[in-house]
């Protein structure tokens, strides 16, 4: 559980390798043929601007000795063209690019949330919430560029670095010679420092994670803060998360800016040497505008180093933020449907769980062989100590977790061999904590059924108490509501809720604690919409804290860590005197006191 610490940096499952980048390049597959035409035209700029210097030599060479005003102007000319074309075909390649690197990037992103929609509860129980959307924003955002020009700059460098090689030994060998002479100590400097680099950009990775996850944390949680006056000491946590991040940053950084000096040092090195050997070394082989053509060669060469090491840079920090994509990527999805999963028919609500077995991640067996059987239509309630395992059952009737052992029946037919959607969306859950999303309360009702009318919604929300309360807005049933319904009571958002509920028309109903932010008066309003609830054959479980709630439900079952201990009618359990009439006695004490 330690992951789900904001101050423990995360570990990745597995090293980088070349798989990584092999993902990242499916997702520009489809676009080969845009990317063939960047390439093209960027190639073409190249080429058209390596013509420069051999004008320029022929200007130098032949035009302005011989003044030759004519061939002058027209290498001018020529020049001028050339500088141009080169431009443009640059810019046509950076649209294309830049709308490539976009939908690639859309797409990842798309893909990532599609994904986090079906993980597993363990998934969320186990993470700060701030860690995973560093990922599909901050992470994203950041191998961005590299999805857009990164990768297609690269092959052009390299392309650019070959053409140029070719121009400079068809101009004069010996000279490209010397240029290229410092590209193997390049080399081997950069193979010494990769590692560095990589290590700390995925230190600055994980900062970068765990401040999101607090800062996440510290504004969800900022009532209670206030309320407990720890301003001060959460402003030191987050002083020291980041000094963290700093400190990581400048390690990382520290590296980038070494290869630019290095690079930037040798091409120095290069040109002075290009007109030394050119001067001393090689005079009768070297005429004037070979020279300047030659020394204008080394610039150029020596130019897509600096950029490939700028990329390299780039590269390596997008790798980090990779690893973090894929890795979630990666995650098991835990709940999915089988390999020959059937639609559930129409579900009529009989429930049988047989000899079912599960346990949570640290493996101590939350239920152990559980057998009990519901029949269609009867309303089951769900009593006992706190942890004994209530929620999990009605949690593994909608299949949020897979069972260690043992099956789940509904109508005979086992949920495990059922498609999740038609399975899930034939019930209907409300739990303690109603989530109320940021909108209009007209969305929020129609949140589990779009194609509801408003005047269905009208009656769900007069069923339940909670229509004269919208109407009495000044924008009624269009009121925007803030995240997680800010502004709204907490009984309020227990009734919108439980009028979500009702309009989706479940055939299995699950109440955990839904009565729980209502006041007393609220809750005998609200029995009708419970009642409403409850009839029509539709098979109910009810887990309540008010005990009060639940005496007219066909069964009440006490679970405790023993499994179910005790099953029947309020009276059948309250002339047993046992540990329901113990637990119902101590609480119509502790209301009478």
């Amino acid at each position: 559980m330690a992951r789900n610490r904001f101050d423990i940096d995360e570990t990745l499952e597995t090293p980088f390798n070349t798989k990584h980048l092999k993902r990242a390049l499916v997702y520009t597959g489809k676009y080969k043929s845009k990317i063939a035409a960047a390439l093209i035209f960027s190639a073409c700029s190249i080429v058209i601007a390596l013509l420069e210097p051999i004008i320029i030599k022929h200007a130098v060479d032949a035009a302005i000795p011989n003044s030759d005003y004519r061939l002058l102007v027209m290498l001018a000319v020529g020049l001028f063209t050339a500088i141009v074309t080169s431009v443009l075909l640059a810019r046509m390649r950076t649209i294309i690019m830049t709308k490539v690197g976009q939908s690639v990037i859309y797409e990842i992103r798309r893909d990532v949330f599609e994904h986090l929609q079906k993980l597993p509860f363990e998934y969320y129980d186990n993470r700060p919430h701030g860690k995973i959307l560093v990922r599909v924003i901050n992470y994203i955002n950041s191998v961005s560029d590299l999805m857009t020009n990164g990768l297609i700059n690269f092959i052009l460098e390299i392309f650019n670095l070959i053409f140029i090689s070719v121009f400079m030994f068809i101009l004069s060998w010996r000279l490209a010679l010397v240029v290229i002479a410092g590209l193997p100590l390049f080399a081997l400097f950069i193979f010494l420092i990769k590692n560095k680099q990589r290590k700390g950009w995925q230190a600055v990775s994980n900062k970068t994670s765990n401040l999101n996850a607090y800062l996440h944390e510290s504004i969800r949680g900022v009532q209670i803060t206030q309320l407990f006056t720890r301003e001060n000491v959460n402003s030191e946590v987050f002083d020291k998360l980041s000094r963290g991040y700093r400190k990581d940053w400048m390690y990382a950084i520290k590296y980038v800016h070494l290869l630019w000096p290095v690079s930037n040092f040798i091409e120095v090195i290069a040109s002075v040497c290009v007109i030394g050997f050119g001067l001393i070394v090689f005079p009768e082989f070297v005429s004037l505008g070979t020279l300047i053509a030659m020394s204008g060669y080394a610039f150029r060469f020596w130019q897509p180093i600096i950029n490939l090491s700028g990329l390299m840079n780039a590269f390596i920090s997008a790798v980090a933020y990779l690893e973090r994509i894929f890795e979630l990527l990666d995650e098991p999805v835990g709940i999915s449907d089988a390999p020959n999963a059937e639609e559930m028919p129409e579900i009529k609500g009989t429930v049988e769980f047989k000899n079912v077995t599960f346990a949570y991640e640290n493996n101590v067996n939350v239920l152990d062989k559980l057998s009990f059987s519901v029949k269609a239509g009867e309303s089951i309630a769900l009593v006992g100590p706190t942890g004994a395992g209530k929620t999990t059952i009605v949690n593994l009737i909608s299949r949020f977790y897979n069972l260690n052992s043992g099956e789940i029946l509904i109508d005979g037919k086992d949920i495990s061999k059922a498609t999740l959607h038609s399975l899930r969306s034939q019930m209907g859950i409300m739990l303690q904590d109603s989530f109320i999303f940021s909108g209009t309360l007209m969305f929020n009702l129609k949140y589990g059924r779009l194609d509801a009318t408003d005047a269905e919604v009208h009656e769900a929300c007069k069923i339940v108490g909670i229509h004269d309360y919208i109407m009495s807005l000044k924008q009624g049933y269009d009121t925007e509501v803030a995240e997680r319904g800010q502004g709204l009571s907490g009984g309020q958002k227990q009734l919108i809720s439980f009028a979500r509920t009702i309009l989706a028309n479940p055939k299995i109903l699950v109440l955990d604690e839904a009565t729980s932010s209502i006041d007393a008066k609220t809750e005998r309003d609200l029995q009708a919409g419970i009642n409403f609830l409850l009839k029509g054959g539709r098979t109910s479980f009810i887990i309540a804290h008010r005990l009060s709630t639940i005496r007219n439900c066909d069964r009440i079952m006490y679970v405790s860590e023993q499994g179910i201990t005790e099953s029947g009618s309020h009276d059948e359990l309250m002339a047993k005197k046992g540990d329901y009439y113990r637990l119902y006695t101590a609480q119509s004490i502790e209301v009478a006191g």
